[in-house]
């Protein structure tokens, strides 16, 4: 019996581990964290109906610093303005993004940055798309 619970125990963290690498797709209202990762992907799953059509929101809570900072993924959302409308203005519009890339980065003077995911970062989905999360 006690061979069994070792056996299972392992299993266990063996599978946590391996989930904390790619944390997967979090649902509205779900969470998920990453742990000393050097990059941190999140990317919309998906698209819904309503207000926020394509876009993926969420927050981002970093142990390093005790910071909270909200994100927005809208690949569906027109950005800047069109051009020349009787202005003489260079057209500036863009499309919005699919996914973001976090990357860590060393040597911070103030732990304010939002490159700082050393330590635990915690992503929760405020949105109504599922987001998918992959720490590298």
């Amino acid at each position: 019996m006690k061979k069994l619970a070792l056996v299972l125990i392992v299993s266990v963290s063996i599978f946590c581990f391996a989930a904390s690498a790619f944390a997967g797709s979090i649902a509205p209202g779900q969470s998920t964290s990453c742990k000393n990762a050097g990059s941190i992907t999140l990317a919309v799953d998906g698209s819904g109906s309503g207000a926020d059509r394509t876009n993926g929101n969420a927050v981002i809570w970093k142990s390093s610093n005790y910071t909270t900072i909200p994100i927005s993924i809208g690949p569906g959302d027109n950005h800047g303005m069109e051009g020349e409308r009787k202005v003489g203005m260079a057209n500036k519009h863009s499309m919005g993004r699919k996914s973001i890339t976090l990357n860590g980065q060393n040597n911070f003077s103030r732990g304010d940055s939002l490159g700082d995911i050393s330590g635990e970062v915690k992503i929760t989905n405020t949105g109504t798309i599922p987001i998918s999360v992959n720490c590298g």
